[in-house]
C-alpha cells in the first residue's frame, strides 16, 4: 500500500463513542493537511434499510451477512481507489471493519462466507488496515453515559442484560481483531476527552507524527485469583544492533497456534517526543533479521494475558526468560491523573512505573 495511504478501523463495543471520535479524527488530521475519507458502518446502513439482524431466518440472515461484508469490502476499495488520485497524504477511517462483521455469527458461518468471496480471516485482519482502534464500551466501566438513544438500530437494551450483552459484544469484537500487528483498545476515561485524545495520539503514530514521551503505569504484582476471560498470547522479544539512541526490537507473538511477527524502532527526537514506527514483516525476514541481534541483550519470552477489567484495559506479562516468574501489569492509556481500577485478584507488590530498570530494553541486557 502506498505509504501516503493510511486505513485506519474505529471499532468498539455498544456505546463506545465511535462516531464522536470520527467527527474530532476529520477535524484534526483536516486541519494537518490531510484528505480524510470516512467508511459509513454498512451494519447500520443495511439496519436503515430494512435489514432486520435479529430475523429467525436463517436465510436471510446468511445473504444480509454475506451482502454486508460485500458492500463493506466494495466500499474500501473504492475510497482506496479514490485516495491514489489524492495529492495530499490520504487517511481512510472506517466505521467498523470487515472483521467486526464475523463477531455476530458462528466460526462456521463466516469460513463459509468469506469462501465465498474469496478472501481469507488472515487477509481481512492482518494485511487490509495500518491499524485498528477498540474503543471500549460505556458499558463496562463507565455504565452512567451508556445509552442507547445515539443509535437507533442498537439492539442492546439499557438494563442489567443489555450491559451485559454489550460487554460481551466488546469482548467479541476485541477476539476477531485478535492478531492484527497494531490492535489497540482505547479505555474509558472519567473525561471522555482523554478518550478522543487517545484516539488521536495513535493514529499520529500510524502516520509517523511526533508522539509525547508519557510512561505507561506499571506494576511488580501477585495473582492472587483467577483471570476472567483473557487473550493468551506468547511473546518472543529480541533486540537488534541499533544506533546510539535508538530502540529496534522483533517481537514475534504466537496465539492458538498463530504467528504475527513485528519490527519496531523507536527514536526519540528531543527530551519530550519521539517517533516510533512499526511494521509486520514475514517469517523469513524475522530469521534474518535475527543475524543482527543485540549480543550484549538476551531474548525476552514471556507469557501476555490481554483483559478489560471495568473499562480499562490490562496487560498481564509472566516473564520466563531472561527472569523466570517476574510478573509485571501495565495498564494501557490510563491517565496520570486518574486511578487504576485494579482487578480484586491483583495484589500489587510495587509501583514501577518509570522505573528504567523494568524496560523491556534493560531486562534484556545481560548481567
Amino acid at each position: 500500500m502506498d505509504k501516503e495511504i493510511k486505513r485506519i478501523v474505529l471499532t468498539g463495543g455498544p456505546c463506545a463513542g465511535k462516531t464522536t471520535a470520527l467527527v474530532k479524527v476529520i477535524e484534526h488530521f483536516s486541519s494537518r493537511g490531510y484528505k480524510v475519507f470516512t467508511i459509513p458502518e454498512v451494519p447500520t446502513l443495511f439496519s436503515q434499510a430494512g435489514m432486520n439482524y435479529l430475523t429467525p431466518n436463517k436465510g436471510l440472515f446468511y445473504q444480509g451477512e454475506k451482502a454486508t461484508l460485500e458492500i463493506q469490502l466494495a466500499l474500501e476499495d473504492k475510497f482506496l481507489r479514490m485516495a491514489q488520485e489524492c495529492e495530499e497524504p490520504t487517511l481512510i477511517v472506517c466505521d467498523r471493519g470487515a472483521m467486526d462483521i464475523s463477531a455476530y455469527m458462528t466460526p462456521e458461518m463466516w469460513e463459509d462466507i468469506t469462501k465465498s468471496l474469496g478472501v481469507t480471516t488472515q487477509q481481512l485482519r492482518d494485511q487490509r488496515y495500518d491499524a485498528i482502534l477498540h474503543l471500549v464500551s460505556a458499558a463496562d466501566g463507565a455504565e452512567q453515559f451508556y445509552t442507547t438513544s445515539t443509535n437507533a438500530q442498537r439492539y442492546e437494551k439499557m438494563d442489567e442484560e443489555g450491559l451485559k450483552q454489550a460487554r460481551l459484544l466488546d469482548k467479541k469484537v476485541i477476539n476477531a481483531w485478535t492478531g492484527h500487528s497494531r490492535l489497540r483498545v482505547i479505555n474509558n476515561h472519567e473525561d471522555f476527552d482523554k478518550k478522543l485524545n487517545r484516539v488521536l495520539r495513535e493514529i499520529s503514530a500510524v502516520l509517523g507524527l511526533p508522539q509525547p514521551i508519557e510512561e505507561e503505569r506499571k506494576y511488580i504484582v501477585e495473582l492472587t485469583g483467577e483471570l476472567p476471560d483473557s487473550i493468551i498470547s506468547e511473546i518472543i522479544q529480541t533486540y537488534l544492533v541499533a544506533e546510539p539512541g535508538c530502540e529496534v526490537r522483533l517481537r514475534r507473538r504466537g496465539w492458538q497456534g498463530k504467528f504475527v511477527n513485528v519490527h519496531t524502532t523507536k527514536t526519540p527526537i528531543s527530551d519530550v517526543e519521539y517517533v516510533q514506527t512499526e511494521r509486520q514483516i514475514s517469517n523469513n525476514l524475522y530469521t534474518s533479521l535475527l543475524q543482527q541481534a543485540d549480543p550484549y541483550r538476551q531474548t525476552i519470552r514471556k507469557t501476555r494475558r490481554s483483559f478489560i477489567w471495568k473499562g480499562q484495559y490490562f496487560e498481564l506479562d509472566e516473564f520466563s526468560e531472561p527472569v523466570p516468574g517476574l510478573l509485571i501489569l501495565e495498564t494501557k492509556g490510563v491517565a496520570s491523573d486518574e486511578s487504576v481500577k485494579f482487578p480484586p485478584f491483583i495484589r500489587v507488590i510495587e509501583d514501577i512505573t518509570g522505573n528504567k530498570r523494568y524496560y523491556n530494553y534493560n531486562i534484556a541486557l545481560k548481567k
